[in-house]
């Protein structure tokens, strides 16, 4: 096999359309897009004339939609596949009627903001050939992936307990400081902690022992809390532990701990730096900083890999919605300052870290346009 054809180039391209032209689609996605090897954008959707504009005339790419137009989008034959980066409350509209023209769908996390809308888009999976992918990003990170193998091969000896912070202070003009809960950081960063906690324990969630919110008025979060903190009870007597905040110096850690040994990331769930790890097994430390990635890049190439070769997807939509039942508890528990258990799922699809490992190198992000970081400078 060349070279070329070893990293898909010169062979067949996935054409995404990219829906949703925000910060995450601008600074992360689209950057990447041209060396995965496998994709490119031959469509962009927007109700912002001034991006569709500026960022089809930058990417070159001649189709341009507004919302309101993607069923003509999807009709075309102009793309294979979609990318979306809406708000999170917006996922199901666009994601359904793709997934049921036989488009992929390659979703931003949340995969939704209700258990029952993200069943509505696996069940329009379930119809057609067409994959369904929420986009997890750290699931192909090489630094993600090496703290899996270790504790798989029991590095760590028996799992005991987990905790994490991740926090920004978020800017009040951005939309997510003026949309409520589901726009709050329970929606919009706790996916990231519960994701972890879930491949790295490798089970589910049973309960949420205990979820406890703060405002501060200072904050700029209008009728959510801007800070959260939760514990949840895992199989075999193990506790996880989490503080999401949009009104804290940005962080992005964990630890996780067993009888033999430890490891602590930070940062944990970032993008553009190296993430990094310290190690203590018995009374031996070390530390690892591991070279950053393109991860958003990294995950549309196997998206697209498992569409050139036919390849079962993993995380799948039914990975986006076992977060989704643990925040619907998390929002439950919050509001009744009790214990909820977390509906079951039986979840036997895991990450396997050989399979997924990507390495794309690391690009510059661009300065966007009509967009911005939810953080303030």
């Amino acid at each position: 096999m060349s070279i070329a054809s070893a990293l898909g180039l010169g062979g067949k391209k996935v054409r995404y359309a990219i829906v949703g032209l925000g910060d995450i689609a601008q600074e992360a996605m689209m950057p990447g897009v041209s060396h995965t090897g496998n994709s490119e954008i031959t469509a962009l959707v927007s109700d912002d004339s001034e991006k569709l504009s500026a960022l089809g005339a930058k990417y070159d790419v001649e189709h341009r939609y507004a919302y309101k137009d993607f069923a003509a989008l999807i009709a075309s034959g102009e793309i294979d596949a979609i990318y979306l980066a809406t708000p999170n409350w917006r996922h199901a509209e666009f994601a359904v009627p793709a997934l049921e023209a036989g488009i992929h769908v390659l979703c931003e996390k949340p995969l939704e903001v209700s258990a029952a809308k993200c069943r509505a888009i696996i069940a329009a999976f379930e119809k057609t050939g067409a994959k369904l992918m929420t986009a997890y990003r750290l699931h192909f990170e090489p630094a993600t992936l090496d703290a899996i193998r270790r504790i798989r091969a029991g590095e760590l000896g028996e799992l005991i307990a987990f905790t994490s912070c991740f926090a920004q202070m978020i800017d009040p003009a951005n939309h997510r400081a003026t949309n409520g809960i589901e726009a709050g950081p329970v929606f919009d960063m706790a996916p990231y902690p519960i994701n972890a906690i879930r491949y790295l324990f490798g089970a589910e969630p049973l309960e949420v022992v205990s979820a406890v919110g703060t405002r501060h008025p200072q904050s700029g979060c209008v009728d959510f809390d801007d800070t959260v903190a939760v514990t949840l009870r895992m199989p075999g007597d193990r506790l996880a532990q989490f503080t999401v905040s949009y009104y804290a110096n940005t962080i992005s850690s964990f630890g996780i701990v067993g009888t033999e040994g430890s490891i602590h990331m930070n940062p944990a769930f970032g993008f553009g730096d190296p993430l990094e790890e310290n190690r203590q097994i018995g009374e031996k430390k070390t530390h690892e900083a591991f070279k950053a990635t393109d991860q958003f890049g990294g995950e549309m190439k196997y998206f697209s890999d498992c569409i050139l070769q036919d390849r079962i997807v993993e995380p799948d939509g039914e990975e986006g919605l076992a977060d989704l039942l643990v925040i619907e508890a998390i929002v439950a528990a919050s509001k009744s300052g009790g214990k909820v258990t977390v509906e079951p799922l039986s979840r036997t699809r895991r990450i396997d870290p050989d399979a997924q490992e990507q390495t794309l190198r690391a690009v510059s992000p661009p300065e966007p346009i009509n967009a911005s970081s939810p953080s303030k400078d």
